[in-house]
């Protein structure tokens, strides 16, 4: 039998995120079936091969059934080509996949999770993953959440698409920080039951929206965690969307914190250039370390006699970012609505917009 079966494309037919699935074999195409409604992906169905100035060549993902692939020896070679199949001891499925010019062999059940992932990228549009950067205080009160908050509105007001992710239940939220206490939106609890994957636009949709970033903080309840498996969820979630993604850490690093740093490209301490934060910071750096390689060091005065910012980065063994700069308007009260680096001017706004300056270089370079 060969033809095309269209399951309820959305209006105007141009479906440039929906994957083509090549199969015969109808318990297969349940199963891929399921797994693209997982992902949110709204696929075309082939029994036969397209044409190959068709969905073959235009679709982001190809998913070729087993039993479909002698009569795919012929297609042109592209990208993107997934060969899918179900016998784990078959060895000609490999000879099969070099064939075809697939990219990857999957067996169900075992590779469902990575299948509704990759299905779930191309629905979603996903190009390089946002630059996600991690900010923690080297001890109590060295002003880690207002850099944090003063590095995400810098982005956002530089037209980057940025998420600004409150890591501490116990900092009392970085919604108050930036004067959206009672803004409509998620909080963290709401995906406490988050596991695989959370759909990243969904996500985006769902939090508050303040100084033209997305939130994600705490609420004022009990819950005072989230399970690991969670967190890694809306992380990778938050990742996707591109642009990019701040993190405001504690200093104690558990389950959840370390699914945090896994997905970081780099974090800064934020160090007193005083000797008892540079002992505290040290024992901070020890532990973050055990997860996170890119850990650099931004120091914040007033200096102690002796002290400098190379003198600090020095004893901590770290590369140095920079002095974070103290502003006298910074020292009024959380909540006012008006966050730290909000006005794109002073000193604070200037680091921020150099370390950004740097730092996309570096991503883009890597």
């Amino acid at each position: 039998m060969t033809g095309t079966v269209t399951h309820d494309p959305p209006p105007g037919g141009n479906r440039p995120g929906a994957p083509l699935i090549v199969t015969e074999d109808t318990g297969l195409l349940d199963d891929l079936l399921r797994l693209c409604a997982a992902a949110g992906a709204t696929p075309e169905v082939h029994h036969g091969l397209p044409g190959p100035r068709g969905s073959w060549e235009a679709a982001p993902l190809v998913l070729v059934g087993d039993d479909a692939a002698r009569r795919a020896r012929g297609v042109p070679r592209r990208q993107g080509v997934v060969l899918v199949g179900r016998d784990q001891d078959d060895p000609g499925v490999w000879r099969r996949a070099v064939e075809i010019g697939a990219d990857h062999v999957l067996m169900l059940p075992d590779g469902e999770q990575w299948l509704v992932d990759r299905i779930a990228d191309v629905a979603e549009g996903v190009g390089r993953p946002a630059l996600t950067v991690g900010v923690i205080g080297g001890r109590g009160g060295a002003g880690a959440s207002t850099l944090a908050c003063a590095l995400a509105v810098t982005s956002a007001r530089e037209g980057l698409r940025t998420l600004l992710v409150d890591a501490d239940p116990l900092g009392g939220g970085l919604d108050v920080a930036l004067g959206g206490e009672t803004a409509k939106g998620l909080r963290w609890p709401a995906f406490a039951s988050s596991h695989g994957r959370v759909g990243g636009g969904a996500l985006e949709e769902s939090l508050p929206e303040l100084h033209s970033l997305r939130v994600l903080s705490w609420d004022r309840g009990d819950c005072l965690s989230v399970p690991p498996r969670a967190v890694r969820a809306v992380l990778a979630a938050a990742r996707r969307g591109g642009g990019a993604v701040v993190v405001d850490l504690p200093r104690r690093v558990d389950e959840g914190v370390a699914e945090v740093l896994a997905q970081l490209d780099l974090a800064l301490l934020v160090v007193p250039a005083e000797l008892r934060a540079v002992a505290a910071a040290g024992r901070v750096a020890s532990a973050v370390g055990m997860v996170l390689r890119d850990l650099r060091v931004a120091v914040r005065g007033p200096y102690a006699p002796g002290l400098d910012g190379q003198e600090v980065a020095r004893l901590l063994g770290l590369p140095l970012v920079g002095d974070v700069p103290v502003e006298p308007a910074l020292q009024r009260p959380y909540g006012t609505g008006r966050p730290p680096g909000v006005t794109g001017r002073g000193p604070l706004a200037r680091f921020c917009r150099e370390f950004w300056d740097r730092a996309l270089v570096e991503a883009r370079a890597a």
